[in-house]
């Protein structure tokens, strides 16, 4: 297969990584603590943990695992909780004890969490507060033996950390009541922790480190089996890619993106721990006034999100009165960047904003912008280094250069499959390990690949193919809107039509305005022809526009 993005590579960004290189994801966590053991690691609601205190705290919950819970290596352990100082401990020492990482949202339902907590068949769960109620109705019904409740305070000082749980508790009742009556306490299980020895497991490259569940939009949600080595590699590969631009021990990065969530996790958690940085977790970032306020405090030099963020951020005032002189980095990743996002960053920010493309199934990284691309170029990049990428029609035939087709992906970050369903595994890896996405897209002459949209999300109308993400950056390019989502709906004439939801930044937007606006930058059949206003759109978590739900909405309306 021709590769032409190898010829087109910053000369310091390296085509291949050795997989090799850290025996574990341990193994490579102990080679930052010791190198930086003094520097701050992770910082949350102004309360800073150093490496050192990181080791130590995630050394005794590894230990709590092994001798009080009697939990064994290969146990899975579930974390259930927003960015907090908690987080990094609690998932270093599951890993630490050669445990396994179930990572839950959550803003899950009960439906939700039985049937990950049952699929992955964890043996504990560590659990804020805040969201015990929803885990009270259901962990009869699972495997679950242990939960560890922590309150959003409990990694802070002893002053602020009584506040802090008082007011989120009794002043803004942000903790329904819950009856967990043989719940366990996170902070006594690292105070119990400390006074018993820790085993260190043999790890092995292949061994499991997380079971990372897809979104369950299409289907059951499923657990993407991702090793050591698998998220190693990626770890590595984005380290490659953006190594150039960063300099270890020095960087700061702000982490919006929960944890839980596989781009935050591997990129901003894991990367950013292996280049010995600070680490602001944000626990709430859709709280836009209070997220700015955070970044007036520090000298932050790579920020990485989701469209929706970057779109948020740069449509507030006190945003673009930041100081972005140490600014290096600025990655978007879990669904398309914006054109007119992206150029309205780049005037505030004077950074680009890299898009960046990934899948759960890949730990997540696939391509990159290069990081010293000079502006938006529409494309999610090349290859990572040690990624194969082919673009095959549907009868598996790879295609030309220039030609649309379904990409498929290859290299050591693909998961080894889904969690004890080798039927739904076959389907999506084939027999030579590359892995389907789903994904519609092409290459050009230099390398760049280009998403045009999910197969499942094209919109076909009269024979033609409308895909959406084309429609709403032509949507979002007008000054009037903040967001738009655009979905097809069933039309008896034309077999379907494109229709736009959109939240309007000035509230004399007109649908004939924009139906005009769509004609001059469209063809004809990819106009829309239906536009509805809405105050805001639904979104996953982490900021995804869920379009299926609003085609859903359409189509029953």
């Amino acid at each position: 297969m021709i590769k032409p993005w190898i010829n087109n590579l910053p000369e310091n960004v390296p085509a291949e990584i050795d997989p090799e290189h850290f025996s574990s994801l341990v193994t490579m966590f102990e080679s930052a603590v010791s190198k930086y053991a003094d520097q701050p690691a992770f910082i949350n609601m102004g309360a800073t943990i150093t490496y050192r205190k990181l080791e130590e705290r995630s050394r005794a919950f590894a230990a709590y695992l092994q001798n009080e819970l009697k939990l064994s290596k290969g146990d899975r352990v579930a974390l259930m909780m927003p960015n907090l100082l908690q987080y990094p401990i609690a998932l270093f020492g599951v890993l630490r004890a050669g445990m396994v990482v179930v990572n839950v949202n959550p803003l899950y339902t009960p439906r939700e969490l039985k049937h990950q907590l049952v699929d992955s068949g964890a043996k504990a769960i560590v659990v804020v507060s805040n969201f015990a109620k929803t885990l009270e109705e259901v962990v009869s019904e699972t495997p679950v033996e242990s939960v560890i409740i922590t309150r959003l305070g409990d990694q802070l000082s002893a002053p602020k950390r009584t506040l802090v749980n008082f007011v989120v508790k009794y002043i803004k009742k942000l903790v329904p009541k819950y009856d967990l009556p043989h719940a366990l306490s996170f902070r006594d299980s690292l105070t119990k922790g400390r006074r018993l020895q820790y085993i260190k497991p043999e790890i092995k490259s292949e061994d499991l480190a997380f079971l990372q569940y897809t979104g369950g939009t299409t289907g059951v949600s499923k657990g993407a089996m991702l090793s050591h080595k698998n998220v190693v590699s990626n770890v590595l590969q984005a380290n490659g890619a953006y190594s150039p631009a960063l300099a270890d021990g020095k960087e700061f990065v702000v982490t919006a993106l929960p944890l839980y969530h596989i781009f935050a996790l591997t990129v901003n958690c894991l990367l950013f721990l292996h280049k010995g940085s600070q680490n602001l977790l944000i626990t709430n970032p859709r709280d836009i006034p209070a997220f700015v306020g955070e970044l007036k405090k520090y000298p932050f030099t790579a920020l990485t999100g989701v469209n929706t963020l970057f779109n948020a951020l740069v449509n507030n005032s006190d945003f673009t009165s930041l100081d972005f002189s140490r600014l290096k980095l600025s990655i978007g990743g879990g669904m398309a960047v914006q054109k007119a996002v992206a150029e309205k960053w780049q005037s505030i920010t004077q950074t680009r904003l890299l898009e960046g493309y990934g899948l759960t199934e890949a730990s997540p990284l696939v391509t990159c912008c290069p990081y010293n691309l000079s502006g938006y170029n529409g494309s999610i990049g090349f290859p990572a280094p040690s990624t194969l990428i082919q673009v095959r029609d549907d009868a598996g035939n790879e295609l030309a250069q220039g030609e649309r087709g379904e990409l498929f992906v290859k290299g050591p970050q693909v998961m080894d499959g889904y969690w004890q369903r080798p039927e739904e595994t076959a389907k999506v890896i084939d027999n030579n390990g590359w892995l389907s996405t789903g994904d519609i897209g092409y290459m050009d002459e230099k390398g760049f690949f280009f998403i045009v949209d999910r197969k499942k999300d094209m919109i076909l109308v009269s024979g033609f193919n409308v895909f959406p993400n084309e429609v709403e950056d032509v949507v979002a390019l007008h000054p009037k809107v903040v967001e738009v989502a655009a979905v097809g709906v069933p039309n008896d004439a034309s077999g379907e039509l494109v229709k736009i939801f959109v939240v309007a930044k000035d509230k004399s937007l007109t649908e004939d305005e924009l139906i005009k606006h769509c004609r001059h930058h469209l063809t004809g059949y990819k106009v829309p022809k239906l536009v509805e206003f809405r105050d805001e759109l639904p979104k996953t978590n982490v900021g995804k526009i869920l379009r299926r739900q609003l085609r859903d909405e359409a189509n029953t309306a």
